[in-house]
């Protein structure tokens, strides 16, 4: 039985938290030391992991995230390695969900595509460049295969486009923190609680928050008003720095992902 991550924020929200989201590029820093890694934030306390398929064009991925992905590219990370990963993420009791661009879906098949992802145990897709009414086929094969959809949105979205979003979405809607790609960034942009505010008044049961939340400080601050908090750059920057040493990147990863998860995991204020 899949792992669905409406399942695990529903969880959390019943023990009145955010849910901790985890980004991974699969194949960094090779295959089988990224599935050692997506266990490793599993057990430090990652709800979620977000499965990043390498691509070529990354229209969204931040300098660090880009790095990893072209570097796994590089080392022969194949399609099946990402649905290995997740296999292994929802082994260890996490839901998997794939963050892939358009193309790699379309061009193997999206019904094969959404097929094998339920096949791994994975809980759904992210599709960064593509738009609800854009996409009718995925629409109808996460239908069939008991999937997530997961749909972006940004503070520049209007209240109609959040509507079509929120109503198309099962899983969470991503909230984008600003415009602009994937990153480290100081603080959080003022406006991303408005954002949440928004996406829920616009139906959306599940919203989390993704792009510069990078330390647990970030985390607490955006678990007070989000479902989710999701971390990507921070994680995968803690890899380059000790790549070579799997030993030191896995006490990295643990410990950075417990130290930030803890955040996420804050007790919220009950109103």
């Amino acid at each position: 039985m899949n792992v669905l991550s409406a399942d695990k924020i529903e969880q959390a929200r019943a023990n009145n938290h955010a849910a901790f989201i985890a980004y991974l590029s699969a194949g960094y820093p090779d295959v089988d030391f990224s599935i050692d890694v997506a266990r490793a934030v599993v057990e430090a306390g990652a709800d979620v992991v977000e499965v990043g398929f390498p691509y070529s064009d990354p229209t969204m991925d931040g300098a660090i995230i880009q790095e990893s992905g072209q570097k796994a590219l590089e080392r022969g990370v194949k399609r099946a390695d990402v649905f290995r990963m997740v296999e292994a993420v929802a082994d260890a009791g996490a839901a998997a969900v794939v963050m892939s661009y358009y193309n790699p879906v379309f061009r193997y098949g999206v019904d094969n595509f959404a097929r094998d992802l339920a096949n791994a145990g994975g809980a759904g897709l992210i599709i960064p460049d593509i738009i609800p009414e854009e996409c009718g086929e995925w629409i109808e094969a996460s239908d069939s295969y008991g999937l997530e959809r997961v749909f972006l949105v940004a503070p520049t979205t209007s209240d109609e486009r959040l509507k079509i979003t929120a109503k198309a979405t099962r899983g969470f809607v991503y909230a984008a923190s600003r415009m602009g790609v994937t990153g480290l960034q100081k603080e959080i942009a003022p406006s991303t609680a408005s954002l949440v505010e928004r996406t829920r008044a616009a139906g959306a049961r599940n919203v989390c928050v993704g792009i510069g939340v990078s330390n647990r400080d970030q985390a607490y601050e955006v678990g007070r008003y989000a479902d989710g908090v999701i971390v990507g750059s921070a994680i995968i920057r803690g890899l380059i720095d000790n790549e070579g040493d799997r030993a030191g990147s896995l006490r990295q990863v643990r410990s950075l992902t417990a130290d930030i998860a803890s955040g996420a995991h804050s007790p919220k204020e009950r109103s």
